[in-house]
């Protein structure tokens, strides 16, 4: 297995004790201390070291490289410059709490985007009082959907339930059709985490809704042995499985498969098994297999060039390895750093071309509308679908394709395709409306909202 790739700062120069050390303190001041007037700072919970440090280098390196390639190219949104600086979490609760409190206290915080569920789980309560937005792209909490409850919660992209009705669509449409889907057998394994659980329940229903048996295994953190997990899926001999994983458990699941002889285009990842730091390491047992995405792997997009040839062209690229330009985590990176920005752009044409609160951000999230005329502007036409979020639609649209591992890249095999909103949005409102009425929330008209805008 290959190693995570690491920053130098972390890799050559700090030893383990001070890794540790730096990860409690906060790490990289790459900008000025305290925000200015005409700057609009992203406080960055990233993850550089442990077992996803894959993941974290990946995504924030491409967030980064977004930011980066505004500031250089356009002097920032309108004149206010972006500025960001990471705390290191190693995927760890405590420490993105910590790394929480540490950075709320600069000035212009525009939006959180910490890449981890159980992180985001814990920043709920203190987002809503501290009235800035916290982002959770294609991962967090379903019912924050909800808008109208969770004011200030945005799982854009998608959301846990809407990738497990996309993975259920797409087993139909490889079968002929969802009817086919009845007598089935459905393996689902997940990390033994909150967000490996998460999708728990909405399985179950699909299982009931279709008529195929579901059986949920759980691999314990972080997922480095499975044997006796894919012993078990060898005995079931289900139809297909459902790999949601995350970090090293990932390749170890297709090597494990393989020495089992369950076969690999038999395995649907999901949307956080579905990169090159997934498959490369498992060699020849990951050739076949197919997983879920929001957005397309490779570089040939403008908004990837552009970035290639200005941004690490002029040396300022935040990834150590140039060969993962184009990368499924580095590009979602660069999607997320587009919608992050366009919110800010959004809320500055109502709000002034200046920096803005947090709350006047999540207005901006609350109303970003990416048509593809838009999206192709951005120089991103085919990286990655449109997207409206609305104040009782925090996610978006939802829309998913899947992706064939063919040994040396990753090749598209399905179109977009939509979850199952008729059978998912009354139970994300259910699930939110009792999380209002525990904690007594106002919920939202999102007509009202609309008027007073």
């Amino acid at each position: 297995m290959s190693r995570p790739n690491t920053r130098p700062l972390f890799r050559k120069t700090l030893s383990l004790k001070a890794a540790l050390l730096g990860a409690l303190l906060g790490t990289a001041a790459l900008l000025p201390a305290a925000a200015q007037a005409d700057e609009q700072y992203f406080p960055l919970q990233s993850y550089r070291v442990g077992p996803y440090a894959a993941g974290g280098t990946g995504f924030f390196g491409g967030f980064i490289d977004y930011l980066t390639l505004v500031n250089n190219r356009d002097g920032g949104v309108n004149g206010v410059k972006l500025t960001w600086d990471e705390c290191e979490t190693q995927y760890e609760v405590e420490r993105g709490v910590e790394c929480y409190k540490r950075q709320k206290n600069r000035p212009g915080v525009a939006a959180w985007n910490p890449l981890s569920v159980g992180i985001a789980y814990a920043m709920i309560d203190d987002v809503g009082r501290d009235k800035v937005p916290l982002i959770t792209v294609n991962h967090g909490r379903t019912d924050s959907t909800d808008g109208r409850v969770f004011k200030y919660v945005f799982p854009l992209l998608l959301n846990p339930y809407s990738e497990s009705s996309g993975i259920v669509n797409y087993i139909g449409t490889r079968e002929g059709g969802l009817e086919k889907l009845k007598g089935k057998k459905i393996v689902v394994l997940y990390h033994g985490s909150p967000y490996g659980k998460e999708t728990i329940p909405i399985y179950q229903l699909l299982a009931e809704k279709y008529g195929f048996s579901v059986e949920q295994v759980e691999v314990p953190h972080p997922g480095n042995e499975q044997q006796s997990q894919w012993l078990s899926i060898r005995r079931t001999k289900p139809d297909y499985v459902v790999l949601r994983g995350w970090g090293v458990m990932n390749p170890v699941a297709l090597k494990t498969a393989q020495k089992v002889g369950f076969p690999a285009d038999r395995i649907i990842g999901n949307v956080w098994s579905n990169s090159e730091e997934d498959v490369i390491p498992a060699g020849d047992a990951a050739k076949g297999y197919t997983a879920i995405t929001t957005q397309a792997s490779g570089a040939d997009y403008p908004v990837l060039q552009e970035i290639a040839k200005t941004v690490y062209g002029a040396g300022k690229g935040n990834l150590d390895d140039k060969k993962r330009i184009g990368s499924v985590y580095h590009n979602l990176g660069i999607v997320n750093g587009i919608l992050n920005v366009e919110a800010v752009r959004i809320a500055q044409d109502k709000f002034g071309k200046r920096t803005l609160t947090g709350d006047e951000v999540r207005w901006g999230f609350e109303h970003l509308r990416l048509d593809p005329a838009r999206v192709e502007a951005l120089g991103a036409k085919g990286l990655f679908h449109s997207i409206n979020v609305s104040v009782a639609n925090h996610e978006g649209e939802g829309r998913v394709t899947f992706q064939q591992w063919d040994g040396a890249k990753w090749k598209v095999v399905s179109d977009w395709i939509a979850p199952d909103w008729a059978l998912l949005r009354p139970i994300i409102e259910k699930s939110s409306l009792a999380y209002a009425a525990e904690h007594g929330i106002q919920v939202r008209d999102p007509a009202a909202e609309d008027a007073s805008n």
